[in-house]
């Protein structure tokens, strides 16, 4: 099984002005809600591949609830800690002709429920994969990814991690299986510009020296890098075509790599890049026919 971690799901609502005024009343021409978070993306599209996942996390309130159905209408299976107070956030998307955000700060998460979901991950077994993903809510420990690394170190459950700066640098210890930055979060790990692909591959070996087994790069529009666990360079280039909608892009690769992995690195890769790619050319998150078609 792969289970995802989301510490802080969201459910993300776009709303199209044909303008927007500040200070003024504002009309949309159209709406649309959608589940947010990384694990959860990575989550969804792992599902469209048909493999075996289970997202976690924290929900709370009558957002919370919504998220929830919205996933098991989608076959997702959840299992989620459900917090007695506050409520999962809602994210604004507000797609004028400048996009804008206004991300929310998510219930608070009392040390009673994180003991809750460390009771889960201790469950995980040798078969298992545990992908932890994304920010981490500012009532959680900052330490919480090297937490679970350290929980579940020596127990062969396989970790995986798409996280920035210090959250993925504090794991690398207990040597991920996965890790996925992009170009400027693995140049802001190494300290330097990367420009080339010569940059690109050094940088990673300096990561895998620090512990991590496989490291994709993605690069966007130049598709992606992998150095794998033997010390093999893969490349491979974006798909698709033109993107419009770049989020849950990264995530859609991640899911495509781990799904492909059991027929070798190379084919992760492609995977990988097709669900990205697939994606990325979407409004939504990539689905099973379009991964197939780029792929």
């Amino acid at each position: 099984m792969i289970y995802t971690l989301t510490f802080n799901p969201a459910l993300d609502y776009a709303v199209y002005p044909s303008s927007l005024t500040l200070g003024k009343t504002n009309r949309s021409t159209g709406e649309r809600m959608d589940f947010g978070g990384k694990g959860i993306n990575v989550s969804y599209v792992l599902h469209q591949l048909g493999e075996p996942t289970t997202a976690l996390g924290f929900v709370a309130g009558f957002t919370g609830e919504a998220l929830c159905a919205m996933l098991e209408e989608t076959g997702v299976c959840c299992d989620f800690v459900r917090l007695e107070r506050g409520m999962t956030r809602i994210n604004v998307k507000i797609k004028g002709e400048r996009e804008t955000e206004i991300n929310a700060a998510g219930p608070d998460i009392p040390q009673q429920a994180l003991e809750a979901l460390y009771e889960k991950l201790d469950r995980l077994t040798a078969e298992d994969t545990l992908l932890l993903a994304g920010s981490v809510p500012a009532t959680l420990p900052r330490d919480i990814y090297e937490t679970i690394g350290a929980r579940l170190a020596g127990r062969g459950v396989r970790l995986a991690v798409d996280a920035e700066g210090e959250l993925l640098r504090s794991v690398l210890k207990y040597r991920p299986f996965l890790i996925k930055p992009n170009r400027d979060e693995l140049s802001a790990l190494v300290g330097r510009e990367l420009t080339h692909d010569a940059d690109i591959e050094a940088a990673a070996r300096e990561l895998q020296t620090m512990g991590a087994c496989n490291v994709l790069v993605s690069l966007g529009g130049d598709g992606a890098l992998l150095l794998d666990e033997t010390g093999a360079v893969h490349r491979a280039p974006a798909v698709g075509g033109k993107p419009v909608n770049t989020v849950g892009a990264g995530d859609s690769m991640v899911a495509g790599f781990l799904s492909g992995v059991r027929q070798g690195y190379e084919y992760a890769l492609r995977l990988g890049v097709a669900a990205g790619g697939a994606t990325a050319t979407s409004l939504s998150l990539a689905t099973k026919e379009e991964i197939e078609r780029l792929l």
